[in-house]
């Protein structure tokens, strides 16, 4: 708990760090001009197509007839964006992460090992396209999941609790994996992933609860459906610091986690082949009992 409350502290001073803001217009910049340009271009097109295709399913105009009859009117204008916002929000949290894993992460992992960890030594570590490999295979897992997990978003606690957990498991994963790759052996990165895994999940959970947050955007009612573009491109902003803020609290707890145990590991194991020294008396006894006689000494 103190190793992961340390890194937590050290990782809000982080985020105020220049060189930090300066690292994350990068991912801000490609995944904000990607979403307002097609929000822009292709919003309606979007809406329209969705609205379509819902008027199409029978059981979807009986659900909102009867809503109507109810009193909800209006719900089949706002169906059609709140659709598009739904499948829209979980493509913008993984480019975020995407980007941010892959132009802010190896950065931020060496300037907290210039400035922490200067003697913490690097050792095999892992390729980029290991990483990206292993990046794209957990957030296929990730997609999947929230896809197969689709129909429990109408129960509205499930819709609160799903989301965060899926984008939790797939920040723990991701996170951990890049700021233990350029300085962790293979055997190492495994060890301390086992070792420390409710740990890094907790911290995963919560950053997934923190990225969850943009989302109260379109809680804004019908004016956020207006300013879709725009909000989009706010909701890309937020989730680029919550993602810059959990890159750097897996790398301040997971270099601090290996550099303790190094250091663990040093203290148990002693130097091949040297043997503990004998004390000094027994060591001239040897010394005497070995050596030849000399000539005139009794036998």
């Amino acid at each position: 708990m103190t190793l992961l409350l340390d890194a937590f502290w050290r990782a809000l001073a982080y985020c105020l760090h220049p060189r930090v803001i300066l690292l994350s217009l990068a991912p801000l910049v490609l995944t904000a001009g990607l979403c307002f340009v097609l929000g822009w271009f292709y919003w309606e097109t979007a809406v329209d197509a969705v609205d379509a295709w819902l008027r199409n399913w029978a059981l979807i105009n009986s659900f909102t007839l009867w809503l109507e009859s109810m009193g909800a009117t209006g719900l089949r204008a706002v169906m059609a964006p709140l659709v598009v916002v739904a499948l829209a929000v979980p493509v913008i949290v993984v480019v975020s992460l995407m980007a941010v894993s892959a132009l802010m992460t190896p950065a931020l992992v060496r300037l907290v090992s210039a400035r922490r960890f200067p003697r913490l030594a690097r050792r095999e570590g892992e390729s980029f396209w290991r990483s990206m490999l292993w990046m794209l295979g957990h957030t296929a897992v990730a997609l999947v999941a929230l896809v197969i997990s689709l129909p429990l978003w109408l129960i509205p606690p499930l819709a609160l609790v799903l989301p965060p957990l899926i984008w939790g498991w797939l920040t723990y994963r991701v996170m951990a994996f890049d700021a233990l790759a350029d300085h962790a052996e293979r055997a190492e990165r495994r060890a301390l992933l086992r070792q420390h895994r409710w740990p890094l999940l907790g911290m995963g959970l919560l950053c997934g609860y923190l990225g969850a947050a943009p989302a109260l955007l379109w809680a804004l009612g019908a004016v956020a459906f207006i300013l879709a573009p725009l909000l989009m491109v706010v909701s890309v902003w937020l989730y680029t610091l919550v993602f810059a803020f959990s890159s750097l609290w897996f790398t301040h707890y997971a270099l601090a986690a290996l550099e303790r145990w190094r250091s663990q590991q040093e203290g148990q194991i002693l130097p091949p082949d040297e043997p503990a020294a004998p004390p000094e008396q027994a060591l001239r006894a040897t010394e005497m009992l070995e050596a030849p006689p000399t000539p005139g000494s009794p036998s």
